[in-house]
């Protein structure tokens, strides 16, 4: 009988996550009492919006993300909504437009200033008109520039075009009609072509937006979905709810087959909802309970057993709303792989929650901060209607690496393997001391030499397989594991170059002292 170890080999097995010091919250915020099932709270890397209090109308607050410690009880608002604000979402490629969506079935898009707010913003860059009745959800596309999906309770999904002059937009370019109660969740695959629904008629469905057709419907009869995500480009769905006897459940479901899920857990038997967050870089899925402190977090695999538990944040004070932060604003000096924001309404408090991997090492750790998901769109908005897909633009989160927008690539689904990655790769360099300017001429040439090599077309660069002979390391199945090689390989190939000049110096410098060495003991 074969043995089998009781843990897995994985790096994020002792993630744990860490709470903000008072001094790094906000404090006197006045957070939204509205009952309804969303997160309140959007973020980005210059600022964290969090729907507000407000007696006539809806608002919400914008706030510098440096800007912590206590908030100003008159500090601005974004006021311009008739109802209470539902919904809000960050531009994911424009880090100072948000959209919003109320109960007085509007959706408005706002246009923020670079500095501080000093005054109520009223009025909006866009409105747009279209719903019958009030508006619950929006959902930027996450590849395509200026498209956005609204879903309201006249069952209706309308994808509305932003790339027009007009400042009131009265017609979407589509209207998804397939529902035929209120959607409660909507989640896009990793292009942008396929959109999950759940809806409080208990089914899940993938619609293809631009056709308007529904791939796949399905329910389970002990299953009552609430929220749905997609699951990168896995092929697989993941949906919260509760089960037949109120628990508190989760599901795993297969995209092209949705008539009985591939797995079903009950947590708890707690009342409020589950918010699903999942991280693709790391393949790592969050859930979040709704009225209370705790966070659960997982990793995925695409092979059974499917969702294997890590560890679980708890904290006493309960959450009403949760915010994420995109990884373009995490702390990677730190280890942090995501960053939530909770909403503690009866604190008053925004508190952030970095999970962290402990690591010894101060340097940039690549293995846990793979290529991701770049500020910049792959598709302009009459490109994707037109039936392109692309998937986002990558770029590390090395400091000082450069976004590398210029080459849109495609994320596949890709299996999760053991690291092989080149363990912890050395800096290119300290400043050293030379004494001479021969040593300081070879080095600016290497750099541009690095440069040059850099411009190079890809059948013109040196083939390295990051400290792996050519026949050990298995050939690239997919467009996105040959460019990461590609570019795994450039880094080698810095590393490897940089060391040579390191080394050239090294010895011109013991030289240099021997020769001094030697002149001294001829003097004496």
């Amino acid at each position: 009988m074969s043995w089998h170890p009781q843990y897995r080999s994985s790096k994020f097995r002792h993630v744990y996550g860490k709470a903000a010091s008072k001094d790094k919250c906000y404090d006197c915020v006045p957070i939204t009492c509205n009952v309804h099932d969303n997160h309140f709270c959007a973020v980005n890397p210059s600022f964290i919006a969090v729907v507000t209090e407000c007696a006539g109308g809806g608002a919400f607050l914008v706030i510098p993300i440096k800007q912590t410690g206590k908030l100003d009880p008159h500090y601005p608002r974004v006021c311009g909504h008739k109802g209470n604000v539902l919904d809000i979402k960050w531009n994911p490629f424009n880090d100072f437009v948000i959209a919003s969506c109320s109960e007085d079935a509007t959706v408005k898009i706002w246009d923020i200033p670079n500095q501080l707010l000093k005054r109520n913003i009223t009025t909006p860059k866009k409105e747009l008109l279209g719903h019958a009745r009030r508006v619950g959800l929006i959902e930027w596309h996450p590849t395509a520039d200026n498209i956005l999906f609204s879903s309201g309770y006249d069952y209706k999904i309308m994808i509305w075009n932003l790339d027009v002059k007009d400042a009131v937009i009265s017609q979407p370019v589509k209207i998804l009609d397939a529902h035929k109660d209120v959607v409660l969740s909507m989640s896009f695959n990793t292009d942008g072509s396929l959109l999950a629904t759940a809806c409080r008629d208990r089914k899940i469905r993938v619609i293809d937006p631009r056709a308007g057709r529904v791939l796949q419907e399905g329910s389970y009869k002990s299953h009552r979905v609430n929220k749905v995500l997609f699951l990168g480009n896995m092929k697989k769905l993941f949906s919260t709810g509760t089960s037949g006897w109120n628990n508190r459940q989760i599901a795993l479901w297969d995209q092209n087959d949705l008539s009985v899920p591939l797995l079903e857990e009950d947590l708890d038997g707690s009342s409020g909802l589950l918010f699903p967050i999942y991280d693709s870089d790391t393949h790592m899925l969050y859930v979040v309970g709704k009225g209370d402190g705790n966070i659960r977090y997982y990793e995925i695999s695409p092979e059974k057993p499917y969702l294997n538990f890590l560890m679980e944040y708890r904290s006493h004070s309960p959450q009403k709303g949760i915010g994420t932060m995109p990884k373009r604003g995490l702390d990677v000096a730190a280890c942090e792989i995501f960053r939530f924001y909770k909403l503690i309404p009866t604190k008053s408090l925004i508190e952030p929650i970095s999970m962290i991997v402990p690591r010894r090492s101060e340097s940039y750790q690549e293995d846990i901060y793979p290529l991701t998901a770049a500020a910049q769109p792959a598709l302009t908005a009459q490109e994707w209607l037109n039936g392109i897909n692309k998937g986002p633009l990558l770029v590390s989160l090395r400091p000082g690496s450069e976004a590398m927008n210029s080459v849109p690539q495609f994320l596949e689904p890709e299996p999760l393997v053991k690291a092989t990655d080149i363990s912890q790769k050395q800096g290119g360099g300290g400043r050293m001391l030379l004494e001479d300017k021969q040593e300081r001429r070879e080095i600016k040439d290497g750099r541009k030499w690095l440069k040059v090599e850099e411009k190079l077309p890809k059948n013109e660069q040196m083939c390295l397989s990051n400290g792996f002979g050519i026949f050990e390391c298995p050939p690239p199945k997919t467009e996105n594991e040959l460019l990461q090689m590609y570019y795994r390989q450039q880094e080698e190939i810095r590393r490897l170059r940089e060391l040579v000049i390191q080394r050239d110096v090294q010895i011109k410098q013991l030289e240099l002292e021997l020769r001094n060495l030697c002149m001294d003991t001829g003097n004496h």
